[in-house]
């Protein structure tokens, strides 16, 4: 990834940088919609939130510049797939991520809701950080690279290939990925 990097001119990168400085409001406001889903995989009394996870997914990636989005089925929760290819000669990157939470216990731990994200300045975080279940895991890291691949989209600055491999159950261990994996193996494949 670091040699891809590589062929982003400079140019590009403050022409990408000044996209995302331009879209952080919106950025930050999506995000936070995606951390008002309760998408806990581990309890049915979810279901809808994590289906609704799936779908919010599977429309960021459409409005980020994805040519081809999907969800497709699994025996428990969807995956959402997406997929930009700019020239089959190029190197192709594939992006892991789960739209899934664990449960928010205990309850009492939590200073505000855990799914009424809340943005505020700690000793730990001087500069502001996002309290929510799933700021970081995952939604947040996932969520920062349909961001990336957006900024670099909207800019006509990505490098490669991209596809997008988001599932809903990585914390209930995952269990109808390898089948997921073993059936799309030509769909799936990366550099």
């Amino acid at each position: 990834m670091h040699g891809l990097l590589k062929t982003i001119q400079p140019t590009r990168m403050n022409t990408i940088t000044t996209y995302q400085q331009e879209h952080q409001t919106r950025f930050l406001d999506e995000h936070l919609d995606l951390l008002r889903l309760p998408s806990i995989s581990a309890d049915s009394t979810y279901k809808d939130d994590v289906l609704r996870a799936a779908d919010f997914i599977k429309e960021q990636l459409i409005q980020a510049g994805a040519d081809k989005v999907e969800l497709c089925p699994t025996a428990g929760f969807p995956i959402v797939y997406g997929e930009k290819i700019i020239d089959p000669a190029l190197p192709t990157v594939c992006v892991y991520g789960h739209y899934d939470v664990q449960p928010p216990d205990p309850l009492n731990l939590w200073t505000s809701g855990p799914f009424a994200p809340v943005v505020k300045k700690t000793d730990l975080h001087p500069d502001g950080a996002i309290f929510a279940r799933g700021a970081c895991d995952d939604k947040g890291q996932m969520y920062m690279h349909v961001k990336a691949f957006e900024s670099m989209v909207a800019t006509n600055s990505l490098p490669c290939n991209v596809k997008f491999m988001i599932e809903g159950e990585e914390e209930v261990g995952s269990d109808n990925l390898e089948p997921f994996l073993r059936e799309n193996a030509e769909k799936l494949a990366c550099d």
